[in-house]
């Protein structure tokens, strides 16, 4: 009996494969070319692969005793916004992944946690959680546009960049406000 009879999965759906092809003897393999639309939330905060855009999977599925190695690349673009100046980063990404699918109803899928070692579901793999999990992983908490931006002045908001090298801004404590204005006023 599945473990989730109510999650069926869409062999139309671009990040389920079908093993059907690929004989259920170990050692046996089959190499997939693919590219598919990203799906939605394919990142983190600030940065991440925008929903719809085209990500290639260049992977390789190996028949095993317990179920089917999957291994291979995944790559994409990648946009967001610079932690630093709020620029736009427009970029590309790519990961590798490796991820077990057990056979229903093997010793592994009988023996392993769920969140330990992947699901088939008949002859059908659904590869978004482990595309998600590599992708994310992947990408910056900070994303910057480079590893040297100066970032934005704190107090007029300008790219450091833009601005002369010297620029500042007078700040006096305001505990001493008075007597600056006095110094300014003799000159």
């Amino acid at each position: 009996m599945p473990k989730n009879p109510e999650n069926h999965l869409d062999p139309r759906s671009p990040l389920v494969l079908d093993t059907v092809e690929l004989p259920r003897r170990p050692g046996a393999m089959r190499e997939i070319s693919r590219v598919v639309e990203a799906p939605a939330d394919l990142g983190v905060e600030m940065i991440g692969v925008p929903k719809g855009a085209e990500i290639s999977l260049d992977l390789r599925l190996e028949s095993v005793s317990e179920g089917v190695l999957v291994s291979g690349s995944v790559s994409g673009p990648i946009t967001g916004e610079c932690g630093r100046c709020l620029r736009t980063i427009d970029d590309s990404l790519t990961v590798t992944i490796q991820e077990l699918y057990a056979y229903e109803n093997s010793v592994t899928d009988e023996t392993t946690d769920e969140d330990e070692v992947g699901r088939m579901q008949g002859d059908l793999i659904d590869l978004e959680p482990a595309v998600r999990d590599a992708v994310v992983l992947a990408l910056p908490t900070n994303p910057l546009c480079r590893d040297d931006c100066p970032g934005l002045c704190s107090e007029c908001g300008v790219h450091w960049d833009d601005l002369p090298d010297d620029h500042n801004h007078d700040q006096v404590d305001p505990r001493w406000a008075a007597l600056h204005n006095l110094t300014n006023t003799e000159e």
